[in-house]
This record gives C-alpha cells, sequence and structure tokens, in this order.
C-alpha cells in the first residue's frame, strides 16, 4: 500500500493554503492528503487565481499509484475534510477558528500514529491567536510531543548539510539556563545520535555541542553550566565511543573549520543556533521534530500574513519539507552526506 503524506495548511488566514495550492499545480512523484477545509482551499485557489479540483480522501484511494491518479495530478488535491468555525479572509485572524487548527493537527496525528499516512508535513500556525482564544499552544513541537505520549522531542532545522537542534525550543530567554540540565541535555542529545543514524543515514554521527554562555562559560568565568552540566554529559557519551564534541563558543563553532567536522550541531536555545541557519538558507530550510513515533516536517517561516492570497508567497521551504518527509519516511532511503 502506498501511503500518502498527510499536510496541515497551518493558520487558515496565512500561506499555508496558497504554498499547497501552488505546488499542487506542478506534477509531483509523492502522493498528498490535504487535511483541511476545502471551502478554504477552494477559495484561496481562486483567489489566487489557479485551477484547483478535490477529491474526499478515502482510504482505498491510497493504494492507487497510477500517475493519473487525483493524488498526483497537477491541479487536483485529495482532501481530509475538517471545517472551519467562520469564513477566512486572507491576512485576517480570527480566534473562532484556533479549534480548526488543532483539529487538524489531530486528524493528521491520528492518521499518521494509525499507519494511514506516511509522515506529516505542516505548515505555519499564528501562536498568538491561539493562545488568545484562551489555547495554551506553544507551538507544533511541543504540541505534537504530548499528543503521541512522548516525554520528549528534540526540534531539528535542516538546511542542505547544516543541521541544528537544540535543547530548548519556546521558552523566554530569562528561563533558559534553569531548562539547561543534565537530563534534558543528554536527552537531547541521545534523541539527536539516535535519529541522524535511523533517519539520516549516518553510521557514526559527528555532534559538536554549544555552550550556554559567551566564550563557553571561560572555565567558569561567565558561568558554570558548561563545567557543571554541559561538559559532564558530553564526556559521558564520548566515554560510550559517540563522537561528541563540546562544549564550544558558539561564536566561533559555525565557522567553516568546525562545521566541516560535524554532522549536526545542538544548541542550547533557539536563538542560539536558529539565527545562524535561516542566514545560511532562510525560505530553505526544514524543521524536524525528533523523537517522534512517526515522521513530522514543517517550514523554516511563519504564517506571513502580509502575502496571504497575493501569490507573492515562496514556496522554497515548503517544497524541502515535503521532499525530505518523503525521504525520512522511506526506510530504504539513505541521506548520509
Amino acid at each position: 500500500m502506498n501511503r500518502p503524506l498527510a499536510i496541515t495548511p497551518g493558520e487558515p488566514a496565512g500561506i499555508g493554503p496558497d504554498l499547497i495550492i501552488t505546488l499542487a499545480q506542478e506534477p509531483r512523484e509523492t502522493d498528498w492528503v490535504v487535511v483541511g477545509d476545502p471551502d478554504l482551499l477552494l477559495s484561496r485557489a481562486r483567489k489566487l487565481g489557479l485551477p484547483l479540483k478535490l477529491h474526499t480522501y478515502s482510504e482505498n484511494a491510497a493504494s492507487e499509484t497510477d500517475s493519473s491518479h487525483p493524488f498526483r495530478q497537477p491541479g487536483e488535491l485529495c482532501v481530509l475534510p475538517v471545517t472551519t468555525s467562520k469564513e477566512v479572509r486572507p491576512g485576517e485572524l480570527d480566534r473562532a477558528n484556533a479549534p480548526y487548527v488543532l483539529a487538524m493537527l489531530d486528524a493528521a496525528i491520528d492518521g499518521c500514529l494509525a499507519g494511514r499516512f506516511a509522515a506529516m508535513v505542516t505548515g505555519p500556525v499564528q501562536k498568538s491567536v491561539l493562545n488568545d482564544a484562551g489555547i495554551p499552544f506553544t507551538g507544533h513541537t511541543e504540541y505534537l510531543a504530548k499528543k503521541c505520549g512522548v516525554n520528549r522531542v528534540v526540534m531539528l532545522l535542516v538546511a542542505g548539510t547544516l543541521r541544528v537542534a537544540l535543547v530548548t525550543t519556546h521558552v523566554p530567554l530569562a528561563r533558559v539556563a534553569e531548562h539547561i540540565t543534565r537530563q534534558n541535555v543528554r536527552l537531547s542529545l541521545e534523541i539527536l545520535l539516535e535519529s541522524l543514524q535511523s533517519q539520516f543515514g549516518f553510521t557514526s554521527p559527528r555532534v559538536l555541542v554549544a555552550g550556554l554562555n559567551p566564550h563557553a562559560g571561560e572555565d567558569g568565568h561567565l558561568g558554570r553550566e558548561e563545567i557543571d552540566v554541559i561538559e559532564p554529559v558530553c564526556q559521558q557519551l564520548r566515554d560510550l565511543g559517540m563522537a561528541v564534541r563540546g562544549p564550544l563558543p558558539a561564536d566561533t563553532l559555525f565557522t567553516p573549520s568546525y562545521l566541516e567536522t560535524a554532522d549536526a550541531v545542538l544548541a542550547m536555545y533557539h536563538d542560539q543556533g536558529l539565527p545562524v541557519l535561516k542566514s545560511h538558507a532562510f525560505g530553505q530550510a526544514v524543521n524536524v521534530t525528533l523523537g517522534l513515533p512517526m515522521v513530522r516536517t514543517s517550514v523554516d517561516h511563519g504564517t506571513a500574513l502580509d502575502l496571504a492570497g497575493t501569490g507573492d508567497a515562496h514556496c522554497g521551504s515548503f517544497r524541502k519539507a515535503l521532499e525530505l518527509a518523503s525521504q525520512l519516511s522511506d526506510t530504504t532511503h539513505v541521506i548520509d552526506s
């Protein structure tokens, strides 16, 4: 049985629907199922001036592999219907549609866990409107972990051969240090190393680990997290034969001489690692959630409300997210580069 990718458009007023409709105009080698509102997709396609024909998803359809099947036909999409609460206007947030965003995610997660979908690709969500609606949502990563019953996951951003993982994700900077514990650092490293082997095909993955403080603490003069937390964990894994190097100063770790010796970097917090990666390849990077019992990828950007419905949204990151989801869900594929 040929299992499709489940795609959630994300914030209905954002560019997620635009990206899906635009890429659906092209021939594709992977089967898609869009989990979302059919009326929204048709309305947005009219706004964009693009043809779109929809087919309601059924499991029987997933076994079809003929190139003429609507899973792959340009200008056609299979949809697992989830309806919005209110009519959507591009660029205009509406708290009434916040439950719709979560309902899309839930349907896609359930389908992946049940084995109906090969992987999940998510469009960008607007955390602020979810929070304004009274939903304590901090991000896809945390929501997926809770729904899948996983205690810890790791956010990894991929841009070609540059891979940056995070110990902490959507945590205020003032609270980052309290989350840099031996347990959190070790679990993050273990998940990253295992995923580099099982999903990316590295037989002996090499990881650079950033320090938390400037100059990696400068021997304790600028903070002791490196001495008390990060270095002991790195040494424990080195003793087990893992190629873990660090803690290293983050301001020099991302230079070519270091990166050439590694397959991934583990940063301590969001804005320590991701600005470097996004300056390297913004709009072409992919967000991957490691440690889930399923494959999940996403774009590296936000909802771009000002571009919704204009036809000016760039599809680069979404295209890469779809390609990487297909590769990671293919257990015979080796990505080692």
